[in-house]
This record gives structure tokens, C-alpha cells and sequence, in this order.
């Protein structure tokens, strides 16, 4: 089997369409234009800050390396570094010269052994495999120019079906089920076999406590899923048993269309969407969404034209017009905040503040009187004020 047939096709589509995107363009074409004038010096601050394992130092983690770039059939030199760090982690680098640069932290270098190593080893490749550099989340989330709330959520969508692609990778190098979810289990908790036993049914079960009702998006959804930029681990064990009982492993598997279908809807639990839900919920969370970007956009009494386009991404063409009453708006607002505390779950009412900090984002001339804003909404509607200092600083980046 081609492991390129195995990527998800939700990734592929995203994918696909964010390339597309001006803004997508217009970075990765400032991108190719610094490369053509020289190395970014990628190697040479891997070389300073971390220590390259060569075949003769780690000889058998090169034969892992080996045994996942046969199965994944890639095609590139390859340099592995070890950076010291208590925490589980690797990532792959973007190549430089014909290079590509896989990382792995020492704690996971130390703890992940066969199968479990084989599982994140063909995960990293997966990235490359896959070409999801070429999409540069972290230089449009970071850039000056900041991209429209719809083009950052694309792209924390996208993120998340990209790990999928790079999970079934991973276990397609790994070749058995359980040291993929046992890694995904380590990853979550950062714990041993030394600490506590694994059990992959409980682990699993998880996932079956993520429910949401159909007619209420986000009701009884993880608080904090959506806002991650890789799915919730339970979430991707699921995805991965739906692969390993697909016909990519078995031959009496479920089928390729039926896999994607199931894994949207495991992946669903993470993206319920209220913009266009016709529920009294959906309602609710988007007349606050209204009154608090109106209110977040008035800070400084005058609304920026940068604004007033990120107004019409969420809420269509003309969404400010000369009808729209400011005030009684604004006179609105604390109604509006109460009616979300007392019938919206609490993981409904992050979302809208996740929204509203993407909104915030979108406007380069954030400053602290509209952060103020949206502290002063969280606070009313009982969040904390870390889950809006992460939201501010949260970035999207491939690991």
C-alpha cells in the first residue's frame, strides 16, 4: 500500500483550499523569496542548541528512522537531533539544502521504545510525507499582517486533520495498534509504564464521554478542544482504531468513504459550529458574539475600516451599516451576557470568547482597552481570565 493514499481526505481538501487562500499565497511566496537568498540557518541553530545524533551514537534509533522512511517511501537526507527537555515531544523540521531535520526531546528518546518510537518517528515524516509545510501557520498567525478570523479558523481546522494524516503514518510504520495508542497515551499524561498501567479500553472510553447533542452545539464538549491545534488524544486514538478496522489494514475493513465519514463525525465532537446552527443556543452565542465584537471594535469610540472587514467575516457584507443602533446595542450587551451565563454551557460560552479573541487578533491595532473588553466579558460570564491569555497568545504549529 501507497502510504500516500492514507492521508485523510479532509486534510487533502483543506489543504487544498488554504493554498489558494491570498494570504497563504502571498507568505509563502515572501518565504521562497528569503530562501532564494541564502540557508535561514535552521542547521546551524539545531548544531548550537541540541545534539545530532549520528549513526554511531544512536544506532538503533537510525534503524528506526530507516525502517519508517521504507515504509513511507521518502526519499531525502535526514539528520536526527536530541534537545534536552523533560516533556514528551518531537517535531519535523521544514528542509533546508536538501535536508530535512527531525527533533526528539530526551525524556521521549529515553521512555519510547519500539513500536512507540516507530509510531512518532513515522508521524514527523508524515509531516514531510505529506507536504504540510507548505501551508506556513506560524508565520501567518505571527506575521504583521494578521489573517482574517475565517482564514485562522481554516487553519486550526485544517491543523487538526493534518495530525490525523500524520497519526495514520505513524501507525503505518508502527505496524500495531496498541504501542500507538499507548504513545498517544504517554504523550497526553506524560506518564511511564513505571507510574501507571495503561489501559487502552479505558483510554479509548474517554471518547465516549465527549457527546454532544445534536440539536445544542458544544453541550457536554470538552472545554477546551476546539481551541487546541491538535485534536484531544482520546479524540485521536478513536480516529486511529477507525483506521486499524479500515481496509488500509484489514481486508474485511470498513470502507475508505465510511472511515472519512466516521472520523468527521469523531472529529466533530472538537468543531461544533454555532455561526450556523438554527437552535436557541446557536441564538444566544451569536448575539454576544455581536454585541462583544461591536464592543470590542468601539473601544477607541471609532471603528477601523480593519474592523469593520472583520466584522464582515463572521457576520456577511454591510454587517456595519448606517441602520445598525450602536447604543441600545451596547445597552443590550449585559442582557445578552446574562441570557449566555444562565443557558449556555460553559465550554459554548469559551467559544464565543475564542472567537471574539481571533476577532481581536485579526485587528493589528489590538490594544489593551479592547483586551480590557474581553476580560470584563469573561469575567461576567464566570471564565477565567488564563483561558483569554492563552487564546491571545495560542499559535498554530505542526508537531
Amino acid at each position: 500500500m501507497n502510504a500516500t493514499d492514507i492521508r485523510s481526505n479532509n486534510d487533502t481538501n483543506l489543504f487544498n483550499m488554504l493554498l489558494k487562500q491570498p494570504d497563504v499565497i502571498r507568505v509563502n511566496e515572501a518565504i521562497e523569496r528569503l530562501e532564494k537568498k541564502g540557508p535561514s540557518g535552521v542547521r546551524r541553530h539545531l548544531l548550537a542548541t541540541s545534539v545530532r545524533l549520528s549513526r554511531t551514537m544512536a544506532p538503533d534509533v537510525h534503524r528506526t528512522c530507516d525502517h519508517c522512511i521504507d515504509k513511507l517511501g521518502i526519499d531525502i537526507p535526514l539528520e536526527l537531533y536530541v534537545y534536552s527537555s523533560p516533556q514528551f515531544n518531537a517535531a519535523c523540521i521544514k528542509p533546508e539544502e536538501g535536508r530535512l531535520f527531525i527533533m526528539l526531546s530526551s525524556s521521549l528518546l529515553e521512555s519510547f521504545k519500539g513500536s512507540e518510537l516507530r509510531f512518532v518517528m513515522g508521524h514527523e515524516l508524515g509531516h514531510h510525507l505529506y507536504h504540510h509545510h507548505d501551508i506556513p501557520v506560524g508565520h501567518l498567525l505571527r506575521g504583521a499582517v494578521r489573517p482574517s478570523p475565517r482564514l485562522a479558523l481554516q487553519l486550526f481546522a485544517w491543523s487538526r486533520y493534518a495530525e490525523i494524516s500524520a497519526d495514520r503514518a505513524g501507525a503505518h510504520c508502527a505496524d500495531e495498534f496498541f504501542g500507538v495508542s499507548r504513545s498517544l497515551f504517554r504523550l497526553a499524561s506524560g506518564l511511564g509504564d513505571d507510574v501507571i498501567h495503561f489501559d487502552l479500553d479505558e483510554f479509548i472510553g474517554q471518547v465516549d464521554d465527549l457527546t454532544i447533542s445534536s440539536g445544542e452545539p458544544g453541550q457536554g464538549a470538552p472545554q477546551e478542544d476546539w481551541f487546541s491545534t491538535h485534536p484531544f488524544s482520546p479524540v485521536r486514538v478513536k480516529a486511529l482504531k477507525l483506521y486499524h478496522d479500515s481496509v488500509f489494514v484489514k481486508p474485511d475493513g470498513i470502507s475508505v468513504d465510511e472511515l472519512e465519514l466516521k472520523v468527521q463525525s469523531v472529529m466533530g465532537l472538537m468543531e461544533p459550529s454555532y455561526l450556523e446552527a438554527k437552535t436557541e443556543s446557536g441564538e444566544t452565542m451569536r448575539r454576544l458574539l455581536f454585541a462583544g465584537a461591536l464592543a470590542i471594535a468601539r473601544a477607541n469610540e471609532e471603528i477601523s475600516s480593519a474592523e469593520e472587514a472583520v466584522f464582515e467575516e463572521f457576520f456577511g457584507k454591510g454587517a456595519i451599516g448606517d441602520n445598525l443602533n450602536f447604543d441600545r446595542i451596547m445597552r443590550d450587551l449585559p442582557e445578552r451576557i446574562r441570557l449566555a451565563r444562565e443557558n449556555l454551557s460553559e465550554s459554548q460560552r469559551m467559544q464565543v470568547l475564542r472567537d471574539l479573541c481571533l476577532m481581536l487578533k485579526a485587528d493589528t491595532r489590538d490594544d489593551a482597552a479592547e483586551r480590557e473588553i474581553i476580560y470584563d466579558i469573561a469575567e461576567a460570564l464566570n471564565i477565567s481570565p488564563l483561558f483569554i491569555d492563552a487564546q491571545l497568545a495560542l499559535s498554530v504549529e505542526l508537531d
